[in-house]
């Protein structure tokens, strides 16, 4: 099974990215998304911490609480090698306190080029490219203020859903939250006709000088039994480079794949999730145990989200 797993694993690393110009992050927006995925049970929608950031011509779309369960488990994962240090057989297991999962893929749009990359981690980071949705807004004449912000209206029917969206003109970025983009203005706040999906504002601050020292790498350095230094990556964590930095660009270890290849790479963890890690570490000549923790604080499992209602409803042919 392990060799399996490798040899579909190195199969992608002779793929390559395209490249794409980084662009100057001036805003960080934040939303709280709010989704009623599974229609049994309406009260009880999910709900996430998300994040945007954007220049004039770039942004990424992430979830801020992945990038906050990566800060913890870096945290953790730093303590146990200090412990462990020098031992030919480390066991590592990352305790989450996350209730539900967090949205796994994130979204980068270059306006001008009209691309858009879906990215996913799974111990490395695959882009699917596309060209970026071009939607058809219809503007209103309404308008309404979030926070002090002055927006004006804007319906479209996109992805199966009747979407209202409120954009400000005074922010001149034509991105916003999800794969919602396109407007003379910021996305400040976004959702269906129905109600099932939202995108609140929840608040805007610009892009210092400094954050660009604050960007960490999340590959950590470690003492090998031989006293050689490898590199361990962290499965299904983000790096806060990409996200925290001064500049929006892709990841530079990224590998430009397809959908139905990174379905089979995700299959395979998903039937194996263990045994794709040990894999995942043997391809990159480290040796040791991975164990991640599937309870909550109180010792209660994770929920699995129940998902009837997607985001994207399929066109009905």
């Amino acid at each position: 099974m392990k060799r399996t797993l490798i040899t579909l694993i190195m199969a992608f690393f002779a793929i390559s990215a395209s490249a794409q110009n980084p662009d100057q992050a001036l805003a960080r927006v934040r939303y709280t998304y709010i989704h009623i995925q599974d229609t049994t049970q309406k009260d009880k929608p999910h709900k996430e911490n998300m994040l945007l950031v954007t220049g004039k011509n770039a942004s990424v779309y992430t979830s801020y609480d992945k990038l906050n369960q990566a800060v913890n488990a870096k945290k953790q994962i730093e303590e146990q090698l200090k412990n462990q240090a020098g031992s030919s057989n480390m066991k590592i297991e990352i305790k989450s306190e996350m209730k539900s999962p967090t949205t796994a893929v994130d979204y980068f749009f270059f306006a001008n080029e009209h691309k858009m990359f879906s990215k996913e981690k799974l111990y490395t980071n695959y882009l699917i490219e596309e060209n970026a949705p071009q939607i058809d807004w219809k503007i209103a004449k309404d308008t309404m203020s979030f926070s002090g912000i002055n927006c004006q209206k804007a319906t479209a029917n996109f992805k199966g859903r009747n979407w209202i969206a409120w954009f400000a003109t005074e922010i001149p970025f034509q991105s916003g939250p999800w794969k919602l983009n396109g407007l003379p203005g910021l996305i400040v706040d976004a959702h269906d006709d129905k109600n099932e999906v939202k995108f609140e504002f929840a608040g805007l601050e610009n892009v210092t000088a400094d954050d660009a020292k604050n960007a960490s790498d999340g590959d950590q350095k470690i003492t090998m039994p031989n006293g050689t230094v490898g590199t361990l990556k962290i499965t299904g964590l983000e790096t806060n480079t990409v996200y925290l930095g001064s500049e929006i660009k892709l990841p530079t270890d990224a590998v430009k794949t397809t959908r139905k290849e990174l379905d089979k790479l995700k299959a395979a963890r998903d039937k194996d999730p263990q045994g794709f890690m040990q894999a995942q570490m043997a391809a990159n000549g480290i040796q040791g145990t991975f164990k991640r923790g599937t309870s909550t604080p109180t010792g209660q499992p994770i929920a699995k989200r129940e998902i009837n209602n997607p985001i994207e409803i399929p066109e009905k042919k």
